[in-house]
């Protein structure tokens, strides 16, 4: 990565750049190189020890542990120093000149053991970055849960305040339109009630003068109830042609009229849905 970035200088430099930026290999994200160049970012310990082993390795002696050397199991007083290219596996020197090996192209063991100990070494590092990325990735992927869920509640409360303020309509117009009703209700009753009044009233008098109908009927002297039955006749005729025809008219307590149909309304509530494209 530093041999590809043009900021990039060697740690014997004097000044390392700063203002760069590139992309991070495991995660993507845009890196911005402060006033302490490549040598300010975030260490990968991991790494790190493995290319210290590696240089270790690397520059002991091939010979430093003599235990470590193999001999030929055909030539048991000669040590594994080739290695054949084509049956790829350690060989020593007579199996070359002389045994099964002796048709075949074979390479020093330290180079082989050096290239393939290189290419190990790749192949670690382009784990350990795989896994960088793959754990990167993961991260990532955390978030957009923490993010959906976040979206999730906020969409829930949003369509939590729509549906209360369908409530509140709801609620307005029901108060509306029972009030309408027993405006008319207490109308009505109003008027029955005053008309029972009235009758009420007259039934009353017209029972008292009845009842001194009948204690005129009982006077049994002629002078003294004809004193009072002139008045008293007058009060009968005014009493019986008074009118008493004022009466609700038929069907006047129906309140069918206050009937209402929601079909169509819970119909259309039932097609509410998400706006597509929101």
């Amino acid at each position: 990565l530093q041999a590809s970035n043009p900021l990039w200088q060697s740690r014997g430099s004097s000044a390392v750049p700063s203002g760069g930026r590139f992309r991070c290999p495991s995660c993507r994200h845009e890196v911005v190189l402060d006033r302490h160049g490549v040598y300010g970012l975030q260490r990968n310990l991991l790494v790190e020890n493995i290319i210290d082993i590696y240089k270790q390795e690397s520059a002991r002696p091939l010979h430093a542990k003599a235990e470590q050397h193999l001999m030929c199991e055909e030539h048991e007083d000669e040590r594994i120093n080739i290695y054949c290219l084509r049956c790829e596996v350690p060989t020593c020197s007579l199996c070359k000149v002389f045994g099964a090996h002796k048709d075949c192209e074979v390479a020093p063991l330290p180079a082989v053991y050096q290239r393939q100990k290189s290419e190990l070494s790749d192949g670690i590092a382009m784990l350990v970055a795989g896994n960088d990325r793959i754990q990167a990735i993961i991260t990532q992927m955390e978030e957009i849960c923490h993010t959906i869920e976040e979206n999730g509640r906020r969409q829930k409360q949003h369509v939590g305040l729509r549906f209360d303020a369908l409530y509140g309509i709801l609620e307005e117009r029901k108060k509306e339109l029972l009030q309408s009703i027993a405006a008319e209700q207490e109308a009505k009753l109003q008027r029955v009630r005053g008309l029972i009044r009235q009758y009420g009233d007259h039934l009353e008098a017209s029972s008292k003068l009845v009842e001194s109908a009948i204690q005129a009927m009982e006077e049994p002297q002629m002078a003294v109830y004809l004193q009072h039955s002139k008045e008293l006749l007058k009060k009968i005729t005014d009493m019986s042609k008074a009118s008493m025809s004022s009466r609700p008219e038929p069907g006047y307590e129906n309140m069918d009229h206050f009937s209402i149909n929601v079909d169509y309304v819970a119909e259309m509530l039932r097609t509410i849905e998400f706006q597509t494209g929101a």
